[in-house]
Parts: C-alpha cells; sequence; structure tokens
C-alpha cells in the first residue's frame, strides 16, 4: 500500500514504507478521489525516498493528498478474444460503448517487457508478397497496400485521412471479410462517434474492436491505447488470423509522450520535442511485425497529422522512418477538388515493385508517374503562356495527364452524405485497364469533365 504525497496535474507521487514494494516501471496503481471516483495510475519513474513517479489515466481532480494507492499488477491488462468484437474500449480495456460490462476468459498486458528477434525462415522470407485490393483507384495503382506492410496516410488538418481509412477499413471489411482493429489517438469525440455509426450503418462493426483515447482525456490514456491497440492486434495474429490495424492519428500519440516527458521534467530535444522520441515512435511500430513462426499478419494503415503542413516536423519524420508506404494529401489537390487528395509525386511506396504487383501494373504506374512529372512541368509554363502555345505533343501529354488525374479521382461510400454521390469499388484491374487506355490516346476526343468523379471507365 502507497500514499499520494503529491499531485500535480496528470502527475502523481505516491511513496511507499520500503523499496520492495514500489511497484516496477509500468506498474499500474489504482487510487481513489474523496467521491469515490476511481484513478488509475502507471509508474513512469522511481525516486528517491521510496516515491514511484506516476502519469494518470484518468482525470486527477479531487484527488487528496495521503489518499491510499493500491497495486494493481506489472502492467496494465485488457481483455482480448472474439468477445471484443463490435466493442469500443478505453485504454484500461473498460466499455465505453454503453452495451454492458465485458465478459472475457483472457487478458493481455499492454506492454511488452521484450519483443526478442525473431528470425525469418526461409518459408516466410521466399513467400510471395500478397497484394490486398483497397478498391480506391490512386492507392491501388501507385501505393499497393501488401498484407504485412505498415502504411502512413500524411497530411494537415482537414485533407481528408480520416475519410480515406474509413474507406479502406469498409472496403476491405465488406469485399474480404478481413478483421480488423481501429485506434483513435487523441482525435475529436465527434470523430469517434461518426466512426462507430459509419461501422453500424454499413455492417462492418461486427469485424471491427474498436480502442478510444480522446483528445479530452489525460496524456497517460492518448500514449498508452496504442499499445492497447497493438495488444488487440497481436492477439488475433497468434491465432492466424490477418488483421488491419487503423491507428487515426499517430502523431497524436507522440505528443502524448512529449507531454508526459514534459510533466516528468525531462530536458527537450533542440526541436522541442521528447528526447526519447525514436524509441517511443519505435515502441509502438516494431510490434507491428509478421513471421516468427505465425501464420496471421499485421497490415497496419496509419494516419498521421502534419503539423502546419510541414513534412520535415520530427515527428512526422521519426514516424515515417518505420513506414512502407507514404500517402501525403496536398491541401493544393483538396482546393481543386481531386478527392482522395493524395499528391503522386511527393509520396512514395516501397511496395511499387515488379515483383509485388507484376511487370505491367509496374510500367502502367510508371507511365502514369511519368505523365504526371511532365504535366507538372508543363503547367507552370502553361500559367505564363497559356495552354495554346504548347506543341502538338506537349498538349497531348498535358490533356491526358489532366484526364487520368482526373480518373483517379473517385466518390467514396464513406462520403455519400458530402459528396451526394454512390461510392464506387473499382477492382485494381478495372483501375490499370482506364490508365492503359488513356495514355494509349483511346478517350483522346472525350472532354476531361467525363472523367471525373466516376468509377471504372466505361
Amino acid at each position: 500500500m502507497g500514499r499520494v504525497v503529491a499531485v500535480q496535474g496528470p502527475v502523481v507521487d505516491i511513496k511507499f514504507k520500503s523499496i520492495e514494494e514500489i511497484p516496477s516501471v509500468y506498474g499500474v496503481l489504482k487510487t481513489e478521489t474523496v467521491d469515490q471516483r476511481e484513478i488509475f495510475l502507471e509508474v513512469a519513474e522511481h525516486r528517491a525516498g521510496n516515491i514511484a513517479r506516476c502519469i494518470a489515466i484518468n482525470s486527477t481532480q479531487n484527488l487528496q493528498r495521503n489518499a491510499k494507492a493500491v497495486p494493481m499488477g506489472p502492467s496494465i491488462e485488457v481483455p482480448v478474444g472474439d468477445v471484443m468484437y463490435s466493442r469500443v474500449i478505453n485504454i484500461m480495456g473498460q466499455p465505453i460503448d454503453q452495451k454492458g460490462v465485458i465478459s472475457a476468459k483472457k487478458k493481455a498486458p499492454i506492454r511488452v517487457r521484450e519483443l526478442g528477434t525473431k528470425i525469418r525462415s526461409k518459408a516466410v522470407t521466399t513467400k510471395k508478397f500478397e497484394v490486398l485490393e483497397t478498391g480506391v483507384k490512386i492507392i491501388d495503382l501507385l501505393f499497393p497496400l501488401v498484407k504485412g506492410s505498415k502504411t502512413g496516410v500524411l497530411g494537415g488538418a482537414g485533407l481528408g485521412k480520416s475519410i480515406i481509412t474509413l474507406e479502406i477499413i469498409h472496403n476491405i471489411v465488406t469485399k474480404h471479410q478481413g478483421t480488423c482493429v481501429f485506434v483513435g489517438i487523441g482525435e475529436r469525440i465527434r470523430e469517434g462517434n461518426e466512426l462507430l455509426f459509419e461501422l453500424s450503418k454499413h455492417g462492418i462493426l461486427p469485424k471491427t474492436m474498436i480502442v478510444f483515447g480522446q483528445m479530452n482525456e489525460p496524456p497517460g490514456a492518448r500514449y498508452g491505447v496504442a499499445m492497447t491497440g497493438a495488444t488487440l492486434a497481436e492477439t488475433l495474429q497468434k491465432e492466424n488470423q490477418d488483421v488491419l490495424l487503423f491507428v487515426d492519428n499517430i502523431f497524436r500519440f507522440i505528443q502524448a509522450g512529449a507531454e508526459i516527458s514534459t510533466l516528468l521534467g525531462r530536458v527537450p530535444s533542440e526541436t522541442g520535442y521528447q528526447p526519447t522520441l525514436i524509441s517511443e515512435a519505435s515502441e509502438f511500430h516494431e510490434r507491428i511485425r509478421s513471421g516468427g513462426g505465425v501464420a496471421g499478419s499485421v497490415t497496419s494503415i496509419e494516419a498521421v497529422y502534419v503539423p502546419a503542413d510541414d513534412l520535415t516536423d520530427p515527428a512526422v519524420v521519426a514516424i515515417f522512418t518505420f513506414l512502407d508506404s507514404l500517402m501525403v494529401l496536398s491541401r493544393e489537390r483538396v482546393q481543386l477538388g481531386l478527392y482522395p487528395a493524395i499528391d503522386p509525386l511527393q509520396s512514395s511506396c516501397a511496395n511499387l515493385d515488379p515483383d509485388v504487383v507484376g511487370k505491367r501494373h509496374y510500367q502502367i504506374s510508371q507511365d502514369v508517374l511519368q505523365a504526371f512529372y511532365k504535366y507538372e512541368e508543363l503547367r507552370k509554363l502553361v500559367l505564363v503562356i497559356g495552354i495554346d502555345e504548347l506543341s502538338p505533343a506537349d498538349r497531348l501529354i498535358y490533356d491526358r495527364a489532366r484526364k487520368i488525374q482526373n480518373f483517379l479521382t473517385q466518390p467514396f461510400s464513406t462520403a455519400e452524405a458530402y459528396t451526394g454521390k454512390k461510392g464506387y469499388y473499382v477492382p485494381i484491374e478495372e483501375t490499370i485497364k482506364g490508365c492503359e487506355e488513356i495514355l494509349s490516346g483511346r478517350h483522346d476526343k472525350r472532354s476531361e469533365e467525363e472523367f471525373y468523379m466516376v468509377g471504372p471507365l466505361t
């Protein structure tokens, strides 16, 4: 038993009688406020005088000095298993969806002490890459989603990161009957509510587990909720299932870590972020991996908020070093009404390789990117001299690139309320065929407006 000796916002100091009684780092303690509200604490560091400095998981309002603190275990444990489908929980594994108590047979700790080194066997390394079809034209063509990979959707505020994430969930779960874990880190309560409503409406909720650490919660909850989500995904993977892990928004995880670091009095790095920035980003990302004798895989899609649209921000750079594919959203494309607003020239994908997607797909994607590069050069020229001054060959490339740009826009099923248009699921083959036809000149006589916000080419 320990006693509260100091409370500074979300930081709580608990004093114990002897050094043997102090819980280990990441150990959980429970205390109560004057109005008998439970507060959970996670040990962050040990101080002199038998004091454990803890980070509160929920609000410390009305917590008094000398309140008793009881150790609960070496780590936060959350319920796992099939009972978690269609449920919404917080970092502690408590239900927040008002559907009653979760009666799980098994619980798992959210912190992993040692990940260990998993040596991939020859059978795993020679295994053929499996491309997951998302039904979103621009993603399937230029940023193919490979089972077991990590994909980032990078963009500033209001560029459509959450909508793209929601559409991928909708398409993969409905078309491929996949299992999904959604982790909401530091996002608005309204967005969580909308997500739940959309998943229920489209019948996806029974195949989805949802974890939320919302914007109004203390940094301890926003930081730890990422680990809760990773634990749920790992548990499904160990049952030989292929899991999709959606994280919205991983930047808030880093931001919560920076807040905790400041509260604990650590000296920030030169850029103002926590000195442990890379190790914290890797603690989460290293848990998302396949192999090690397990047939299941975890494929992660992470929304990354880019502060002030600055892609050189240290937190953003730390995150995208772990990603296989980067889809950068452009504010300029949003203003032009090109949705999804992925900028193909700023983005990159390690999976766009002939060995992964096949020679035809790879060749068409390279031709499309080449057309976009040339279009970008010509667009700047057209702004100065006008389109009529271009040579016939350049004019042809310019027109075809604009048609492809419009063809790669698409109405989403999850955005029907905003666009008023029925959403389309477009198979990869239809996307490749459409781009091939436009590049070959079969549609040169058609106007570019005919290609805007359509499904497959007709």
